[in-house]
């Protein structure tokens, strides 16, 4: 549907080099900007207004850019926004954290009502997290304690460990219980 000019998507995944509301949100400003002229130029004003990218522009003036940007799609075109991993953002330091910052920027998003904005964040059920966005959420899917996805890490380990070239040599004994420990200490990761 992206490709056919039929939806718009973004796409942010937290990890380790990324976990901070300043890296979100450029990345979702340039991936909806893209293959569009109404939206490039909301960002060159942005740019503009900041010297020229000279000065940095606060997060503030980035989220007023997001909502400008969301704004400005045709009427009937979803714009899908998916946030992966935000259990990886960070829980600590500063007031309000960074993981406290990017919730308020997904409830701010869901609070503009925008008719053909879909939001998906996935994430380990966190009770912080899962405190914000259960209230903003009409669909939730938990995968956490499912049967199936408990099966997949064990199969996943089984694998590794039989395929492993110095495991092969392990007794069976021992690879069992490096299964099932590791399956189990897994998490649903």
């Amino acid at each position: 549907m992206c490709e056919a000019g039929q939806a718009s998507m973004a796409y942010f995944y937290f990890d380790d080099n990324k976990q901070h509301l300043h890296d979100v949100i450029p990345s979702l400003i340039s991936q909806l900007s893209a293959r569009s002229q109404a939206r490039h130029d909301i960002l060159s004003r942005l740019y503009e207004d900041h010297d020229n990218g000279k000065t940095r522009p606060s997060d503030l003036d980035l989220v007023y850019c997001l909502k400008q940007i969301l704004f400005s799609f045709p009427p009937r075109s979803p714009i899908y926004i998916v946030m992966d991993a935000l259990d990886e953002c960070p829980d600590t330091s500063g007031i309000p954290s960074h993981r406290e910052r990017v919730l308020q920027l997904v409830k701010e998003l869901v609070d503009l009502r925008h008719p053909n904005l879909h939001i998906c964040v996935t994430s380990r059920p966190e009770s912080d997290i899962q405190n914000v966005l259960k209230p903003l959420t009409s669909f939730r899917v938990s995968l956490h304690d499912e049967i199936g996805q408990k099966q997949d890490i064990v199969d996943y380990v089984k694998s590794v460990v039989d395929s492993d070239s110095i495991m092969k040599g392990w007794k069976t004994e021992d690879k069992e219980l490096v299964i099932e420990t590791l399956s189990e200490r897994a998490d649903g990761m």
